[in-house]
């Protein structure tokens, strides 16, 4: 198996893409991973917060999602027993408007087989957001179908909406999620860790 996680932190791919964003940042592919964990977060890209720490869900998006999986902070950044791959490794930046540009796709192009390639006793997958359930769940239409369907996703296979308070009103219109599936996704985490 090769290592590639030297030659991630390494990345430039993005540098001059991210230097006409608003932010007119750097890359800092943050990675968080290694051989051996058995809980794969499948996630969109790391946010501003994130890409100043270093560390993935390093802000309010990461509280409210170690509260759905059952984790506490230690738990969840374990790397022995949690790997984090996002669609993209680093903070895609602002757009004029301030929001979030989506994760490039050539990072996940570039990374994402091998970086996966790297977890091979990874028993529970949990996708995070839209970019994440596209690769992992072709099939799917929308973030809610995709959610709500988690019966039918391959074994070991959770979809979740993504953590961010920008979806407060999405938890508020959909009680099913914290009532049905958010149990369920504990169980099934505690039994793998």
């Amino acid at each position: 198996m090769n290592d590639i996680r030297q030659d991630l932190r390494d990345c430039t791919l993005c540098a001059e893409r991210f230097g006409t964003t608003a932010t007119a940042h750097r890359p800092n592919p943050v990675v968080w991973f290694q051989t051996g964990a058995r809980l794969l977060i499948a996630s969109q890209a790391p946010g501003m917060k994130v890409h100043k720490a270093n560390t993935p869900f390093w802000d309010a998006s990461g509280v409210r999602l170690r509260s759905w999986l059952g984790l506490d902070e230690d738990a969840f950044y374990d790397r022995s027993r949690v790997a984090i791959i996002p669609m993209a490794f680093c903070f895609p930046g602002y757009n004029a408007k301030g929001s979030d540009h989506p994760p490039p796709p050539i990072c996940a192009r570039t990374w994402r087989a091998q970086a996966l390639a790297m977890v091979p006793d990874v028993r529970l997958t949990v996708l995070i957001g839209g970019h994440a359930m596209r690769y992992h769940l072709p099939e799917f239409t929308t973030v809610t179908q995709a959610v709500r369907d988690w019966e039918n996703h391959p074994v070991g296979t959770f979809a979740l909406p993504h953590p961010s308070w920008r979806n407060t009103g999405w938890l508020k219109r959909n009680p099913w999620f914290e009532a049905d599936v958010i149990p369920r996704l504990q169980a099934a985490v505690a039994e793998v860790m």
